[in-house]
């Protein structure tokens, strides 16, 4: 991969399943070296995007570009210098954790021992114990460890750590932020935690029923997205909302609406272009901004 060239580019992909589009007509790019949250409601098409990406799936039309590679045509190549944690993990159960790593190991030029040893360590794993026996989050920790040992260039991640304890899921980020401190590297993961995306996260990409809605760095979005509240006039009703409007509804004399690249001359236009009581900014969170452009798709207009 050449200095120019993004770690991960997708261009007008589409899979269908049936009559059912998974992912339509996706358009992203990751940079090299970027921690990409990969966000969208359930069977918003994230999963099937990332099989896509590590060859497990392919295309029906569009591109996809891993590494500069085509992930389905050169997916030993893709694989050697990626690591992918499933959300369902598929580790053999009759191996112990000793003969998981032995046998992970013979695949990858690149296995680092040290770092392995010291992730068997910071998971406090049991070499002795066999895969069966696991809890779901030591088996998860046993999938990062193997994702990680062999230094990727690109890691990715499809919820795995769904369903876990606060604690347990706490360690995995640990893990992660310190891999990624030492030596940076591309990810990509998908969540529904928002405290874990905003944590590991240096950008997000929302999807919705397999489209891109926004992808921009995490900062940008909590700083220039707002939710403007007005009370109506007696009698009056709103007029067009203001550009960048990602949802808005309407109850009664109250006016709701999220706005993207919001400033002071948006407040203003809203103030002179309604008969307004009062208007209010209110600050969200990234789990708010996330369910406002999902509702935004869902809903229709203010009348």
């Amino acid at each position: 991969m050449n200095d120019n060239q993004n770690a991960i580019e997708i261009v007008d992909l589409w899979k269908r399943f049936g009559k059912t589009s998974a992912v339509g007509d996706l358009s992203m790019r990751v940079e090299p070296g970027r921690v990409v949250g990969f966000l969208g409601p359930n069977g918003a098409g994230k999963t099937t995007t990332i099989k896509m990406l590590v060859g497990l799936l392919r295309a029906d039309t569009g591109s996809v570009s891993v590494l500069g590679l085509d992930p389905f045509v050169d997916g030993l190549a893709v694989r050697q210098r990626t690591g992918y944690v499933p959300e369902k993990h598929a580790l053999p159960r009759w191996m112990r954790v000793s003969d998981a790593i032995s046998f992970c190991r013979t695949f990858y030029p690149t296995w680092d021992d040290k770092l392995c040893d010291d992730l068997v360590r910071l998971f406090a794993l049991d070499l002795g114990k066999k895969v069966r026996v696991l809890s779901k989050g030591t088996q998860v920790k046993l999938s990062l460890l193997l994702a990680l040992a062999h230094r990727p260039e690109l890691l990715v991640l499809d919820e795995p750590m769904a369903g876990l304890d606060p604690l347990v899921r706490e360690e995995l980020v640990d893990g992660i932020l310190q891999t990624v401190g030492n030596h940076p590297r591309t990810i990509l993961f998908s969540s529904h935690t928002f405290a874990d995306v905003q944590r590991l996260a240096d950008e997000v990409a929302i999807i919705h029923e397999g489209r891109l809605l926004t992808q921009c760095s995490v900062e940008q979005l909590l700083t220039r997205t707002k939710r403007l509240r007005a009370v109506l006039a007696d009698g009056a009703t709103p007029d067009a909302a203001p550009e960048g409007t990602i949802w808005q509804r309407r109850n009664r004399r109250e006016w709701l609406m999220t706005v993207r690249e919001f400033s002071q001359d948006t407040l203003e236009r809203v103030r002179n272009q309604n008969r307004l009581e009062n208007i209010e900014v209110i600050d969200l969170s990234l789990e708010d901004i996330f369910k406002d452009f999902i509702r935004g798709q869902r809903s229709t207009p203010c009348t």
